[in-house]
């Protein structure tokens, strides 16, 4: 780099170089109004449900004829993980998960593959299986959500309304789709007495053929005329419930109407499935998602306008509000980087300011928002945006990006006390530091790209920190070597050289004090490296006191109430306590608004809600508060009122919204084997060992206890005398029962079910049963009790496997102030005598966040063999040495001896985020490392002996070292206070002011360890060459 010197015809063009500052800030501010802003990156939920229901059929056959099928077909998919299957009576739901390492490109090609798998296997399965349906859209995060409700009109009239609302939101530019959630499916009923049908002689199944026969559209051909094309329409179609009621019923040789033997009603699926609640009243929702890359303010304000709009239309007793937002956080996100950004600049600014002059700190300054706006550009046109990662990232990027301005300008106001001219000082710094510092920024980046080329979700989801952090680093760079000495020299003061020239700069109070302590620390190297090695054992040593997680807890203020029914439960008891809930959530001060979801998940209006199975016994309610704090009061005050045993009928779990990829539970440990009744067993035992350890509270089984059930016991002679087969027997009770869905009534865009069935109080209550009568093909009726008796019998209410094994979950809730994956690890070892003794076949695993790190470290450490051969390539391209190279690169994991007692200190947890801050301070440290032994090896060039050059390299790097380390540790201080990034933040600080200390004092002795070494043995070589 010796010859071509960018610096020099920087300075030379002077009006080429500022013609470009002046385009690039205008290109900066552009693209920065541009740029999407979303709350978190975009992240693909590698999830996909499976549904299939069989009316009549208990859980095992539901598991055995139908589950089993369609997950030996979905076990042949590429990228197949696991697949989790819950089956209750008469319905089966499916959680098929890929592998951590699809990429988000193939997702939409292996959901295709699923569904083709599972139509083709659809034919196979039993007949009256209805399904596999499929849902895999769970990737789309809710940007906002509404609440409709009105309680005087009824609920399709209200769908009517939504759908009106949901086409104007989606003409608005910027939105995606938006979806109608909470809505009940219509029915029409058609309800007979068993009685009176028997004594007509009329079979259930002449009802259901007469109707079904009556309702069709059907082509009826045309007429060709002159003119146009008449179309002949027979429309026996049914579209008002007394067109139901006329259809004409035969009946031995008389002719009845509907009507006379049953009645025709609307209604709503029944047992619903799925039911939204806001403020405790029945609503709809309306959820808008956004289009990718949209700068989500901008959505904001024209939802907003939109919103203005549809209360000014609404009519009376109509409400409509919103519910969740995320343009609030994402303006707060933006406004915490704004803001972090200028104390940064601040900090960087008084840095400079106080330690080399006005001026000085103004040029480097100036490199901020240079390197900033090239950074802009190059994430517009890469097709990035602002959210929580990107941000972080750039805050992360503020506190490296001043390192290279500042080495290059204090190289410059160096050679101008040496009385150099303005030019060549200006430019000097391209010959002197320009390779070691892009070495230095190659190597700080290189440390990241485990985390940008990570097959996770981790990955995934902070993957951009590497693309950002690697484009702000690059283009400091460039901004050091190129507008930098373009701006000194148009804005430093005139310096005055000192006399006496370069050795008289460092002959000051300080440089002399410096020097006797650099000079100590060389003479005792053996010492210091002792100390240095010992300090370094004893932090790892420390990293096990230090609490672990994956990712923090969420700042956001929503407070979630999970209910957890005995498995099997019925929706209408679900839904009772969750009422109740909701009517204790409404008299605490705290709750701003209280939305219930019954019968299955919330919608997924943050990132980390996990894809929840449709499951009649779980509710959950999101709270909104004010802020966190009100929202942690209000979590404590649930709980107590919990614990005091105020909601006894269902399990209630209280919790918050956690950042990063969806982990549900913070303890789940998974027993599988062969045999139910076993498997209840070892469970049972895990569950007690879990509720023994004093970390934990709540344990429970995901099973729940066996539930009652009847059978019905043939007598098989007796049915072959009256006439009946068990199928018969089979579809008439269950006509009766359940109702057959007939056909279909059309009305506008929805069609609706027409159910035939037995009445209310004939259909629910047991002791009937027996007196329910079945009609044979000669039209007799006959009472159950002739053909068969009723036998109790207890039955699992739902059959779990993971992987086609039956597996219980044992989960726990823990008790404040404790981090997941510790409290996980301890169990885990109360548990080993249990593991130890398991009967073969039975195994018990470990789930929840341990697991779900282990697979995020798992695609980190798999690209670290990748990153160290580049590191050391980078590095030995730089020194040309081996020893050298080697130190540089041990000096890389120092930085934890700042870090581990920096985390203990300010109690600080160890995740995913504190990895990124460890990775950062290596690059800094092997950076400063890098840097130093470049000016060694000029000292040297100048014919210095070896121990001489590298104390007076150490004195002369002191000043920007000192500084550089000063602005990084200052700048990350009000990263400190962010939820998010306060771990990272926290290893930082403490790893880059103790990396400093280490630069400045141990870097000497190590280089008189290494580099004595290589000068004896150079010696030795050159003295042995002659002989």
């Amino acid at each position: 780099m010796r010859g071509f010197n960018l610096s020099e015809l920087a300075v030379k063009h002077r009006a080429v170089t500022l013609f470009l500052i002046i385009a690039i800030l205008a290109a900066g501010v552009f693209s920065f109004g541009q740029l999407g802003r979303a709350e978190d990156p975009s992240f693909t939920v590698k999830v996909m449900t499976i549904t299939a229901a069989w009316p009549g059929a208990t859980a095992q056959e539901m598991q055995e004829q139908v589950a089993d099928r369609l997950e030996k077909r979905l076990q042949e998919l590429d990228y197949y993980d696991r697949v989790e299957t819950i089956a209750q009576p008469g319905f089966v739901s499916m959680r098929m998960t890929y592998k951590e390492s699809t990429r988000p490109s193939e997702i939409q090609d292996l959901f295709y593959q699923t569904r083709k798998k599972l139509s083709d296997e659809a034919s196979k399965l039993p007949k009256g299986v209805i399904g596999p349906f499929f849902n895999d859209e769970y990737s789309d995060v809710y940007f906002a959500l509404y609440a409709l409700e009105a309680e005087h009109l009824p609920h399709r009239q209200q769908v009517q309304m939504a759908e009106e609302l949901r086409q104007g939101l989606l003409n608005l530019p910027g939105v995606k789709k938006v979806n109608i959630l909470g809505e009940q499916a219509q029915r029409i009923f058609v309800e007979f007495s068993y009685e009176r049908l028997a004594t007509l002689g009329i079979k259930p199944d002449q009802i259901f053929a007469a109707l079904a026969a009556q309702n069709a559209v059907a082509p009826s051909g045309f007429v060709e005329t002159a003119g146009a094309r008449a179309y002949i329409r027979i429309d026996g179609a049914f579209d008002s419930l007394a067109l139901i009621e006329n259809v004409p019923l035969e009946v031995n040789g008389r002719v009845l109407r509907i009507a006379d033997v049953a009645t025709v009603s609307r209604g709503y699926e029944d047992p619903p499935s799925y039911r939204i609640r806001h403020q405790g009243d029945p609503a709809l929702m309306l959820g808008v998602i956004m289009e990718k890359h949209w700068n989500g303010l901008e959505l904001d304000k024209s939802l907003k306008a939109q919103e203005a709009k549809i209360q000014a239309d609404l009519p009376l007793g109509v409400n409509f509000a919103k519910v969740s937002d995320q343009a609030k956080n994402i303006s707060l996100a933006v406004n915490e980087f704004m803001l972090k950004f200028f104390v940064a600049l601040a900090v960087v600014m008084v840095i400079s300011l106080l330690a080399l002059g006005f001026r000085v700190g103004l040029v480097v300054a100036a490199a901020v928002p240079l390197t900033l706006s090239v950074v802009f550009v190059i994430m517009l046109l890469t097709g990035r945006e602002f959210d929580r990662i990107t941000l972080g990232a750039l805050i992360i990027s503020l506190g490296l990006l001043v390192d290279d301005a500042i080495i290059a300008i204090e190289m410059m106001v160096v050679k101008l006390e040496e009385g150099v001219d303005r030019i060549h000082a200006a430019t000097f710094a391209w010959s002197s530091t320009a390779a070691p510092m892009l070495t230095g920024t190659l190597v700080t980046i290189i440390g990241f790209l485990p985390v940008g080329f990570a097959r996770s979700g981790a990955g995934e989801y902070a993957g951009n920190i590497f693309w950002i952090v690697g484009f702000a680093l690059i283009s400091s760079w460039l901004v050091a070597v190129v507008f930098t000495p373009y701006l000194g020299v148009k804005l430093l003061p005139q310096i005055k050289p000192v006399p006496g020239g370069h050795d008289a700069i460092y002959a000051g109070r300080y440089y002399q004090k410096l020097r006797d302590v650099v000079q100590a620390c060389v003479r005792r190297r053996w010492w210091v490296t002792g100390l240095v090695v010992a300090a370094f054992v004893l932090c790892g040593l420390g990293m096990g006191v230090v609490k672990k997680q994956f990712f923090p807890n969420s700042d956001r203020s929503e407070l979630i109430l999970e209910v957890y029914m005995p498995p099997g439960s019925a929706f209408k008891s679900t839904e009772a306590v969750a009422a109740q809930l909701e009517k204790a959530m409404l008299q605490e001060p705290q709750t701003r608004l209280v939305d219930t979801y019954v019968g299955g998940g919330a919608p997924r209006f943050f990132l980390s809600l996990n894809p929840e199975l449709p499951d009649p016994a779980f509710a959950k309610l999101i709270v909104q508060t004010p802020d966190s704090h009100a929202r942690d009061a209000l979590k404590l005050r649930m709980r107590e009122r919990i614990a005091a045993g105020e909601f006894p009928a269902a399990r209630v779990r209280v919790t918050q919204l956690l950042f990063g990829p969806p982990v549900p539970f913070p303890v789940v440990f998974r027993v599988s084997g062969p045999n139910v009744d076993v498997l209840r067993g070892v469970s049972e035992e895990v569950r007690r060992i879990v509720a023994a350890n004093k970390l934990t509270k709540d344990a429970f089984l995901d099973w729940g206890e066996r539930t009652s059930g009847y059978r019905l016991v043939l007598d098989q002679d007796r049915l072959r005398l009256l006439g009946f087969t068990p199928n018969e027997v089979k579809s008439q009770l269950n006509a009766l029962l359940s109702g057959n869905p007939i056909t279909e009534v059309r009305e506008g865009n929805r069609t609706v079910s027409v159910v035939a069935r037995a009445q209310g109080n004939q259909r629910e209550d047991l002791g009937n049963l027996n007196n329910m009568t079945l009609t044979n093909s000669a039209g007799t009726s006959v009472p159950l009790a002739q053909v068969g008796h009723f036998q109790a019998v207890m039955e699992e209410p739902i059959l779990k496997r993971r992987n086609r094994a039956s597996t219980v979950e044992v989960r726990a809730d823990i008790i404040d102030g404790v981090q997941p994956p510790d409290v996980e690890m301890a169990v885990y070892k109360d548990l080993q005598p249990l593991i130890a003794k398991l009967p073969a076949g039975y195994q018990i695993d470990i789930g929840g966040p341990v697991e779900e790190s282990a697979k995020a470290n798992v695609a980190l450490a798999a690209l670290f063999p990748i990153m160290i051969l580049l590191t050391l390539t980078v590095i030995m391209f730089q020194v040309r040495s081996f020893g050298v190279m080697f130190m540089v690169f041990a000096t890389a994991p120092l930085g934890l001896i700042g870090a581990v007692p920096t985390l203990l200190l300010f109690n600080q947890p160890f995740g995913f985020n504190a990895i990124l801050g460890l990775i950062g301070i290596g690059g800094i440290l092997m950076r400063n490392t890098l840097i130093f032994t470049d000016q060694i090896r000029q000292n040297q060039e100048h014919g210095m002996a070896i121990r001489e050059a590298i104390i007076e390299a150490t004195v002369r790097r002191a000043r920007p070292v000192i500084l550089t380390a000063l602005a990084a540790a200052l700048a990350f201080i009000p990263l400190t206070l962010s939820v998010f990034w306060s771990s990272l933040a926290y290893v930082l600080i403490g790893g880059v002011l103790v990396g400093t200390v280490l630069t400045l004092l141990f870097l000497p002795a190590l280089c008189s360890l290494v580099l004595g070494r290589e000068q004896a043995r150079a010696t030795e070589t050159s003295q042995a060459t002659p002989g």
